[in-house]
């Protein structure tokens, strides 16, 4: 790897993304975090986890590098495990940036992470305008399987995040192409709360 200090800033293509947290509340076993240190020449591994002020020095480098599709909060980490941050950051880029969309890639347990909060309308206000769910279960036995999440009933605070974020902006909900996923059970999942369904390639951990 290249550059070997942390990156808060990385980008693939003309999408850049936002390292905001390396906090997880699932213990994914497929999840390559566990085997690389980040991807392509971007290390994810943060030494710290940073405020919203020392974020926002990052996004002033990178902005103006080229002419940006999107903003995405997705890291080593579930972005809304920091709130506080992720909320302050995409206020900055609302107000600096107003034409950057913002998509929020999520595992969807935002509301169990942040208890009596209105987690999606805050991230809304905020400027976030769509969000992607990874779930990659069909019922609690599978995501728990998969997802190994450090909570009971998380898949059943998957589908209360997807029923009301969808309210507030465009959700679609995504899964791993792999043998351990029952892609069409998941895809039914989706299709019986509205949303959209995208299948992820699985990135393998030997490469």
């Amino acid at each position: 790897m290249k550059n070997s200090d942390p990156s808060l800033v990385y980008w693939i293509g003309n999408s850049l993304y936002l390292n905001i947290t390396n906090q997880c509340s699932n213990h994914c076993w497929f999840c390559f975090r566990n085997f690389k240190q980040g991807i392509s020449d971007f290390n994810l591994k943060l030494t710290a986890e940073p405020d919203s002020a020392t974020v926002i020095a990052a996004l002033k480098e990178a902005l103006p590098t080229r002419r940006w599709n999107e903003a995405v909060f997705c890291g080593f980490g579930e972005p809304t495990s920091r709130l506080s941050v992720l909320l302050e950051v995409a206020r900055w880029m609302k107000m600096n940036q107003p034409s950057l969309p913002i998509r929020l890639d999520t595992n969807g347990q935002g509301y169990a992470l942040n208890k009596g909060r209105d987690v999606a309308k805050e991230l809304k206000v905020a400027g976030v305008g769509s969000a992607s769910v990874s779930l990659n279960g069909y019922d609690e036995q599978t995501y728990a399987e998969n997802c190994r999440p450090s909570f009971s009933a998380a898949f059943e605070a998957v589908l209360d995040f997807i029923k009301r974020a969808k309210r507030e902006f465009p959700v679609e909900v995504t899964a791993v192409r792999m043998p351990e996923v029952d892609i069409a059970m998941v895809k039914a999942v989706a299709e019986g709360l509205g949303v959209p369904f995208r299948v992820r390639d699985y990135i393998p951990c030997f490469w």
